[in-house]
């Protein structure tokens, strides 16, 4: 079955309803990342164009359970990087992807703040994560030339009490070409 024949299925099974394509999408290694690089290859994340903005698929494993915040960075780059004398991971992906320069964090639903936040990825008990994601503000021609990132913390969406959503560390990392 065509991979976007199997997602369109996939999103009538949401209750999302059927959905026009307008490419083949394409698809981001993603890689653990430390202080002191780029660590192991964890599995994929396809990305689709659909009606109803970006469907992100992950096929990720050996994650830890729970909620992560999970965004779009700015560069191309996840290697690490420095920061008031300590090495960062993946800080060389820069901030979340802002061409608005809204310099807020407000989630994907909220116009006014940063393009690249995106819905959370849930991660089971088993350390996969396959639940899709759908980002109503991106299509796939925004993802080239920038990151996506896994925060080892949830996100609430707001710069409020902490900034960014309170993702905090970045724990997995995927340059988008």
């Amino acid at each position: 079955m065509q991979k976007s024949l199997k997602n369109a299925l996939l999103l009538v099974g949401l209750g999302l309803g059927s959905v026009a394509y307008a490419d083949e999408g394409l698809s981001i290694t993603m890689n653990l990342i430390s202080e002191t690089g780029i660590g192991e290859e964890v599995g994929t994340i396809s990305a689709t164009d659909s009606e109803y903005g970006l469907l992100l698929t992950p096929n990720l494993k050996n994650l830890t359970t729970g909620v992560h915040g999970f965004h779009v960075h700015e560069k191309p780059d996840c290697n690490a990087g420095e920061k008031d004398g300590k090495a960062v991971a993946g800080l060389a992906a820069g901030g979340h992807f802002d061409p608005e320069k809204t310099a807020k964090h407000m989630g994907p639903y909220d116009k006014t703040g940063h393009l690249g936040d995106l819905p959370p990825l849930i991660v089971g008990k088993d350390g996969t994560a396959t639940t899709p994601i759908l980002a109503p503000r991106l299509k796939v021609a925004d993802l080239k030339g920038h990151s996506l990132m896994v925060h080892v913390g949830g996100d609430n969406f707001s710069d409020n009490p902490a900034a960014l959503g309170g993702g905090g560390a970045r724990m997995a990392c995927g340059v988008v070409k």
